[in-house]
C-alpha cells in the first residue's frame, strides 16, 4: 500500500471555505457536512491556511466566561476563519506515495494533508 500514490486514495470533491467566512458560519459547515478539517483558498483558488474543528473548538470562549450568551454570540460573529486559521499548510502532492504521505504526517504531526498538484 505505501507504493500507492495519493491521488488513489485522495478526496476529489473537496469542500473549501473563504479566509473572511465568519467562523460560526464554517463551523456551521463542519457540523452539517461532517468535516473536521476544511481547506481555506482565496478569490484565485490558491490555498492560504486549513482551518480544523480543533482550531474553532479552541476559538469558542470558555463555558466560565462572565458574558451573556448574546454577547458570546456577537464576539462569535465577528471572527472569521482567516484570524484562526493555520497559514501556508503542509502538503502533498497527488504524485506522492501514500507511505511518502503517511511519513509527512508523522514527522510533522498532522491529521491530514491537503492535496496539491503543484
Amino acid at each position: 500500500m505505501s507504493k500507492e500514490l495519493v491521488e488513489t486514495w485522495m478526496t476529489e470533491d473537496v469542500v473549501t471555505i473563504s479566509p473572511d467566512m465568519p467562523l460560526p458560519e464554517a463551523h456551521k459547515m463542519m457540523t452539517e457536512e461532517e468535516i473536521r478539517r476544511l481547506p481555506v483558498v482565496d478569490a484565485n483558488g490558491k490555498l492560504v491556511g486549513i482551518v480544523t474543528l480543533g482550531d474553532v473548538r479552541e476559538a469558542e470562549p470558555s463555558s466560565a466566561t462572565s458574558l451573556s450568551v448574546w454577547e458570546l454570540n456577537y464576539l462569535l460573529s465577528k471572527l472569521t476563519v482567516k484570524e484562526i486559521m493555520t497559514k501556508n499548510p503542509i502538503t502533498v502532492r497527488n504524485t506522492a506515495t501514500i507511505g511518502e504521505a503517511a511519513r509527512t504526517m508523522l514527522e510533522r504531526r498532522v491529521s491530514g494533508l491537503p492535496v496539491v498538484d503543484e
